[in-house]
């Protein structure tokens, strides 16, 4: 051998290997070809159903574990001079007020109404941030649809309405509560029956 010359190697084959690649050769067979595959079945396609709509569930209202975190009713105190007292209302600007505020001179008595009706007498609860009361709120006898409840001008609750840290709130049973701003306008009714 020469140097750099490179020696390759075949693999030698068995004498039964060597016989059958020359009768196969000489033959001419060729290997048997695989049977066919049987047809693939095309899934059918699935039905999907309709899905049925989730039932539409409603938040409850918010409840507060503090009234004073509740949001303010919407709305706002507008204050009118009358000849037997003044009188202050809360609503929305073009709506029927929700709450109002009336000083009776001749009477001595603040009356506070809020928009709403009741077949007969209904606890009402008003609360301040020093005091909170329980009162009658009767219906009102002029066909307005009001509760009304009257106190007497004099009264030291009126002053916790009136000074209650920026509201005070309204509740009566079967009606939204109101969390209504302790604005001026209430001192001035107040203090019109003064």
């Amino acid at each position: 051998m020469e140097p750099g010359e490179t020696i390759i190697r075949t693999p030698r084959l068995s004498a039964k290997a060597a016989i059958a690649l020359v009768c196969l050769a000489a033959s001419g067979c060729t290997a048997p070809a695989p049977p066919p595959l049987p047809p693939v079945a095309k899934p059918a396609p699935k039905q999907v159903p309709n899905p049925t709509p989730e039932p539409v569930t409603l938040d409850p209202a918010p409840s507060f574990t503090n009234w004073m975190d509740a949001p303010v009713t919407p709305g706002d105190w507008s204050y009118t001079a009358e000849a037997r007292g003044g009188l202050a209302q809360f609503g929305v600007a073009g709506a029927a007020p929700l709450l109002w505020m009336r000083c009776d001179r001749a009477r001595g008595t603040v009356t506070l109404s809020r928009a709403g009706t009741a077949p007969a007498a209904v606890p009402v609860r008003i609360i301040t941030e020093t005091e909170t009361r329980l009162l009658n709120g009767l219906p009102q006898r002029d066909g307005t649809a009001a509760l009304t409840v009257t106190l007497p001008a004099a009264s030291s609750f009126l002053d916790a309405i009136a000074f209650s840290k920026g509201r005070f709130a309204f509740e009566t049973p079967g009606l939204p509560t109101l969390y209504v701003p302790s604005w001026p306008e209430v001192t001035r009714v107040i203090e019109d029956c003064r």
